[in-house]
């Protein structure tokens, strides 16, 4: 596998950024399956591929990685900051394409992320579900909202500068989910026993099976920590394309 740290200018942020890329190597990128791997509150793009063996479980199936850098942003368009929803749903894909040839095709395009990253990979599939085969959340963040108004002290503030004075519903998964789509990708979830914020998850699983839309969800004993995440997104990768590989 190709390990690359990419560094470019984004149009959306206006600056410069950026990104870990990892890709197979002998085999023509535009047939690769490309997963989007975003890092939670506390982490950059290089979180995935220290702290985890990601590489090694995309090397089972030939899959190119792309985890790109956000800050604490929320994978939003911050009140009070950069268009970071607008970089990772609208810009990031097309650049992509244009660097490693990627196909850009929904069959091949999949959203993973952990914590905020869950939370932002959750967006972004509901946002335009047909640009995506599925989506993987770990202990993510889903009820915004709620998160928003209990957050305390400086947190309050941080999420004043993201959000503004109230999340809005473009910015709220319960209510991009009362649009109705003809077509929404597979989801996998996945939260640690142990870890508080195992509501989220749950919650997000009802309303998705609700909405009859597939999803599988684990839970294992664990919490909010590396440790939880590096299994995860290995059974998310088994869970996704073992199948296929198969088939």
């Amino acid at each position: 596998m190709a390990h690359i740290r990419c560094d470019f200018r984004s149009e959306v942020l206006d600056m410069n950024t950026s990104m870990t890329v990892i890709l197979p190597e002998q085999i023509k990128l535009s047939s690769v399956k490309v997963v989007y791997l975003l890092h939670g509150l506390a982490d950059n793009c290089s979180g995935w591929s220290r702290y985890t063996s990601v590489e090694r479980y995309a090397r089972k199936y030939s899959l190119a990685l792309v985890i790109p850098e956000v800050q604490r942003s929320f994978y939003t368009d911050m009140n009070y900051g950069m268009k970071y929803f607008k970089f990772i749903h609208e810009e990031l894909n097309t650049i992509c394409m244009g660097f490693f040839g990627f196909s850009g095709k929904r069959e091949d395009t999949y959203l993973m992320g952990l914590s905020m990253g869950g939370y932002g990979a959750l967006k972004c599939a509901l946002t335009t579900p047909e640009s995506y085969a599925g989506c993987a959340m770990f202990s993510a963040i889903t009820d915004i909202e709620k998160a928003v108004n209990q957050a305390k002290d400086g947190k309050s503030e941080e999420y004043h500068a993201i959000f503004g004075n109230s999340v809005a519903k473009e910015a709220n998964p319960y209510s991009l989910l009362m649009q109705d789509h003809d077509y929404y990708p597979s989801f996998y979830v996945a939260c640690g026993d142990d870890d508080i914020r195992l509501f989220h998850s749950e919650k997000i699983v009802s309303a998705l099976m609700e909405k009859q839309i597939s999803v599988k969800y684990e839970n294992w004993s664990g919490d909010h920590n590396w440790d939880f995440w590096d299994e995860a997104v290995r059974r998310a990768f088994d869970y996704f394309f073992k199948e296929e590989e198969r088939g």
